[in-house]
């Protein structure tokens, strides 16, 4: 099969340091070739693939300092992908609505695989207008602010088995990983590492619009000796941060529509007490890889019995679902419906005639 595949450019693929859809791209490009299929690959220059890479920036747009403009580079791409969709048996965007206008209008089969909280005011009007777009999720819980949409499947996000290796003899500390911001809750990790007078290791990205909340919330927390600010690290360093901690702490506070750290901890081997919002119920699994919990009092209560949770088990628990070659398998039947499909089934029939016109 002749496959697009539609990235982000604020990142490379794969990121250097953060950057989780890029990163899920990435495993994903890379499990279907394996898989044997034919891929094309829309990314910023600098991304690394065994796919046919096509760039549409000359580097990754979050660490490029000359660019000031990140929209403009992703309205061309689109235009680009549009224009070379008879090369393609399936296109598959990664850039929330940005493909809408125009995807709407390909006679190619196309998806969108929506990465981001759904529950935004502005998106419901938007997504009645393109109610006839094919969707994927990443969850089922994130699909709950707009269920009306034309969502095919759920598919869970997957990593590579040799990614990150089983670590039998962790160390005694907890670990958070992820963005400082107000959703993603570090100061409640902070307070239940001081509670268990455990130490706190923190590996976390400060965005420009999420310093000023650093600086005032978050940066006195680090005074603390037992809590160590780690700053952003990459893929090489995960590893070790995550496979010696006791614990990964997961204390978010918004509609998380996956949580790919959890993943990659319970790779590890560590298990994970994650707050039950969005997606978590049905990313963990509770006493296996760690527990769901609801407040600060119950994750002080059961982070030592996740501590004492058979490292072995989770990471079990992490290949019976979330492989990479099973997310590819899970694409690859969305893209044989899309082919099976006519193009009246993939289009409302008052769009035909000015499909029909732009084609």
């Amino acid at each position: 099969m002749r496959i697009a595949q539609v990235s982000p450019l604020y990142e490379s693929v794969p990121p250097k340091l953060y950057g989780g859809t890029e990163r899920v791209v990435h495993f994903l490009t890379e499990a279907l070739v394996d898989l044997g299929h034919d891929v094309t690959l829309f990314a910023s220059a600098d991304s690394v693939t065994r796919a046919r890479l096509i760039p549409a920036a000359p580097r990754a747009l979050r660490l490029d300092a000359d660019c000031h403009e990140q929209i403009a580079p992703h309205v061309a791409m689109v235009e680009r992908v549009i224009r070379q969709a008879a090369d393609f048996d399936v296109i598959h965007f990664h850039l929330d609505y940005f493909g809408f206008p125009l995807a709407s209008r390909s006679r190619t089969p196309h998806v969108t695989t929506q990465h981001g909280r759904m529950d935004i005011p502005e998106l419901e009007p938007l997504f009645r207008l393109y109610s006839h777009e094919p969707q994927v999720s990443i969850s089922d819980a994130q699909r709950a602010p707009v269920a009306f949409a034309n969502w095919m499947a759920t598919v869970y996000h997957g990593l590579p088995r040799d990614l990150y290796r089983l670590q039998p003899s962790p160390g005694k500390y907890l670990a958070f990983l992820g963005r400082i911001s107000p959703e993603k809750r570090v100061d409640r990790a902070v307070e239940i590492a001081r509670r268990l007078d455990l130490p706190l290791k923190v590996a976390a990205k400060v965005s420009k619009t999420d310093q000023d909340y650093y600086e005032q919330k978050i940066e006195p927390l680090f005074a603390d000796p037992r809590v160590e600010f780690i700053g952003e690290i990459a893929e090489k360093d995960k590893q070790e941060f995550l496979g010696n901690a006791a614990a990964l702490l997961f204390p978010i506070d918004w509609p998380e529509p996956f949580g790919l750290v959890m993943t990659e901890a319970m790779a590890c081997g560590t298990p994970v007490v994650a707050f039950r919002c969005g997606s978590i119920p049905e990313v963990m699994a509770d006493g296996v890889s760690g527990f769901v919990v609801d407040s600060v009092d119950q994750a002080v209560a059961v982070t030592p019995r996740a501590m004492q949770i058979p490292r072995a088990r989770v990471r079990a628990y992490f290949e019976s679902r979330f492989l990479a070659e099973r997310m590819a398998r899970d694409y690859l039947a969305v893209y044989e419906a899309l082919c099976e499909s006519t193009l009246a089934d993939r289009w409302p029939a008052s769009r035909l005639a000015s499909a029909a016109e732009v084609a």
